[in-house]
C-alpha cells in the first residue's frame, strides 16, 4: 500500500470514527470563549507551498501579529485550550489537511515561514521534499520544548538556537528512514505517548 492510500484511508476512517468526539470538542471550544471553532495557520508545506493548517482553537481571539510561539502557562490559551493541548487533541482536525493532501499522517511537522527561513539550505531542501506530517519522531521524543521556553528570557531565540535545530534532527532522520513501515510504528508510539499523557 502506498503512503498517500494508507494516508487517506486512515485519516477518513479517523474522521468517521472520531466524528462524535469532533462534535464534543467543537461544542466546548464555542461555549468556553468567544470565536470560531477551528482556527487556521499558514504553513510551509512540501515544495515550500504554503498552505493552512487545521486545529482547534485553543486560544482567546488574539491580533494577526501576536507571536507564535506559546510559553508555559500562556495567558492566551482558554480552558479548554489547556486540556486540547495537553492531549493533542487540538490536531485533529488535521485529518482534514491529509485528506486534502497538503499534511500526512506521519512527517516533519510543519512550521511558520519565518522559522522555515532559518533552515540550513540543504536541510530545508531534505525536509520540504517531503509531506509535513501530523506526528513525526521530534512530537514523540522531544517534549521538554514548553518547560524550556518557559524558563527563558528570550522564549524566540532559544527556540531558533536550541529546538528548532533538535527538531531538525529528526525531521532528518525521519525523511532519510522513512517507510510505511516506520510511520506505523511511529503512529503506535504517538497513541501510546498520549495514553500516558494522563
Amino acid at each position: 500500500m502506498s503512503k498517500r492510500l494508507f494516508d487517506l484511508v486512515a485519516a477518513a476512517l479517523g474522521l468517521i470514527v472520531l466524528a462524535p468526539l469532533f462534535l464534543a470538542i467543537a461544542a466546548w471550544v464555542k461555549l468556553d470563549s468567544r470565536g470560531p471553532v477551528f482556527y487556521r495557520q499558514q504553513r510551509v508545506g512540501r515544495g515550500g507551498t504554503l498552505f493552512s493548517i487545521v486545529k482547534f482553537r485553543t486560544m482567546f481571539q488574539r491580533p494577526a501579529d501576536a507571536r507564535e510561539l506559546t510559553v508555559g502557562r500562556d495567558p492566551r490559551i482558554t480552558r479548554a485550550g489547556h486540556f486540547l493541548r495537553h492531549y493533542k487533541l487540538d490536531e485533529l482536525p488535521q485529518l482534514l489537511n491529509v485528506l486534502h493532501g497538503t499534511m500526512s499522517l506521519v512527517g516533519p511537522r510543519p512550521e511558520v515561514p519565518r522559522y522555515v527561513a532559518c533552515y540550513p539550505p540543504e536541510v530545508r531542501a531534505l525536509v520540504l521534499s517531503v509531506a509535513p506530517g501530523i506526528t513525526d519522531w521530534a512530537s514523540i521524543l522531544y517534549k521538554e520544548e514548553n518547560s524550556i521556553l518557559g524558563r527563558a528570557t528570550d522564549p524566540e531565540r532559544v527556540y531558533i538556537e536550541t529546538i528548532l535545530p533538535t527538531k531538525l534532527d529528526y525531521y532528518v532522520r525521519y525523511v532519510r528512514e522513512r517507510s510505511l513501515w516506520l510511520d506505523l510504528r511511529i503512529i503506535w508510539r504517538t497513541l501510546a505517548a498520549l495514553a500516558r499523557a494522563g
